[in-house]
């Protein structure tokens, strides 16, 4: 019997049961990109966790609103609350309109998602469409009396807040800790409090990206783009909010502050975070100028690459750890992530080729149907895709015992085997078959042709032409294909 589906709370910071708010429907909310640059695997890691998680969710028959939102506004650099607008920076030093450049990385993390298999979200709101929602959001705080005007901006009142309802109940922090941790920075002298975010700025003279308001022509504080999007298209209370580890101090923790003190309780029920890809120990990312883009691992363009990667590598990379484990990427891992794909996927290929019996001996039926069961505990213990790739492999190993005629499987049992590995695999892992551009799919291409060579060989050694028998084999050996002849038939794989 299945195990219920148990996710990791960061808020609690424990495995809980998952109970939807209002089962069927899941409101899910996840962090989605600053487009202002191209994407790179740290961006990959969270669309791939997520959507692992949209696909299991409406596999176990819910009917998900997935929300991934597109920053294109008010993301200063540093995270900070002064300084330049990251895609008004770039847009200025482009010489381009600032949505020029959201719209052309925007179209190249769809056209990198696409190529990774991430399902596009129920809904991609952009943080420029959502102006009027943000306003509100900081009216509704500045009636509560969580918020202040300074200088034409205001800012949320971290120190009042946390007296009513404790600050940093997400990441740990107590206020004390922030202010200890907190930079001098410019334009701090408008804050009541060094720990105070902003929840709308007034625009400098220079600043591209503005909108008018009752307290000045400006723009919204990053933090406000993603609670008021949340409620907008998931509702005042939601199920899951999600993102990177990264995003757990501060804008999540701001997330929370600002919910309850617009609303006086809570949106968000479950918060799940994905850990980081590191290379050597340090965080990937674009503000440390040591991330990788998807681009350049597609095309194997860049200094520390030996070799082009698969789409499909990269996704079996990023799955075969857990999403709250950390990856440290090396091209070394990269090269073994191929060869585990190229097993897997040869794996599932070589099911059509498996001899089919009128009973299954007692090993192989009990990997034949006990497989969907355990892929499906792993899956319900918080995602355990790593588990669930493990399992993949004993089953491929089952395939080959059974390749090499030392066990036997039934019709029965061979349709439940191939149904489990192909769901786990392709419908919920999101892995698919690269045509072209691996051993694996070149093995696929010639497979048909090696079975009819091989019966060619057949009917010579029937006849008694040995030396036809034999000319075959030394020829498919010589082509990299390993014969064997054993007492029930015949078995081939290509030397990888």
């Amino acid at each position: 019997m299945q195990q219920p589906l148990m996710i990791y709370n960061t808020l609690n910071r424990r495995k809980e049961l998952f109970k939807p708010l209002h089962a069927p429907n899941v409101g899910m909310y996840v962090c989605g990109p600053t487009v202002y640059g191209d994407p790179h695997l740290g961006h990959a890691r969270p669309a791939i966790t997520f959507d692992v998680l949209f696909r299991y969710l409406k596999h176990q028959g819910y009917k998900v609103r997935y929300v991934r939102n597109i920053t294109d506004v008010g993301h200063l650099e540093h995270d900070a609350d002064d300084g330049d607008d990251k895609i008004a920076k770039k847009a200025r030093l482009e010489q381009l309109e600032p949505m020029e450049i959201a719209q052309f990385y925007t179209n190249r993390y769809h056209h990198a998602m696409e190529a990774l298999n991430v399902l596009p979200p129920s809904i991609e709101p952009h943080a420029t469409g959502h102006i009027i929602e943000q306003q509100q959001l900081v009216r509704d705080i500045l009636a509560n009396g969580f918020a202040y005007e300074s200088n034409g901006s205001i800012y949320f009142d971290v120190e009042k807040y946390n007296q009513q309802y404790g600050y940093g109940i997400l990441s740990g922090r107590n206020l004390d800790h922030v202010i200890n941790a907190s930079r001098e920075l410019d334009g701090v002298g408008e804050k009541h409090h060094q720990a105070d975010f902003a929840l709308w700025k007034k625009a400098q003279p220079e600043h591209i990206m503005r909108w008018p308001s009752e307290w000045s022509d400006g723009f919204p504080g990053w933090h406000c783009e993603c609670t008021a999007m949340g409620k907008k298209y998931l509702g005042a209370h939601f199920d899951i909010h999600g993102g990177g580890m990264d995003l757990i101090f501060p804008h999540h923790e701001c997330e929370i502050a600002q919910a309850v003190a617009s609303q006086g309780d809570q949106m968000v029920k479950y918060w799940m975070h994905n850990n980081m890809i590191t290379i050597n120990g340090q965080k990937m990312g674009k503000s440390l100028n040591n991330f990788i883009t998807l681009e350049q691992f597609f095309t194997g363009q860049h200094a520390t690459l030996s070799q082009a990667y698969s789409p499909m590598t990269i996704r079996f990379f990023i799955l075969s750890a857990h999403y709250r484990g950390t990856v440290d990427f090396s091209d070394e891992v990269l090269k073994a992530s191929e060869k585990g794909l190229q097993r897997l996927l040869s794996g599932i290929a070589d099911l059509e080729r498996v001899p089919v019996a009128k009973e299954s001996d007692a090993a192989t039926h009990q990997v034949a149907t006990s497989l969907r069961e355990k892929c499906y505990d792993a899956m319900n213990d918080d995602l355990q895709t790593p588990v669930v790739i493990s399992l993949l492999f004993e089953a491929c190993r089952q395939v080959n015992i059974l390749l090499d005629h030392q066990g036997t499987i039934s019709q029965d049992d061979l349709e439940e085997l191939g149904s489990a590995m192909r769901l786990f695999a392709f419908d919920l892992l999101g892995l698919r078959p690269e045509k072209g551009n691996s051993s694996d799919a070149r093995e696929k291409a010639f497979g048909k042709v090696v079975d009819m060579v091989l019966e060619l060989r057949a009917k010579a050694k029937a006849a008694k032409d040995w030396a036809t028998s034999d000319q075959i084999r030394d020829a498919l050996s010589a082509a990299g294909f390993e014969v064997k002849d054993t007492k029930d038939g015949v078995t081939w794989k290509l030397n990888q």
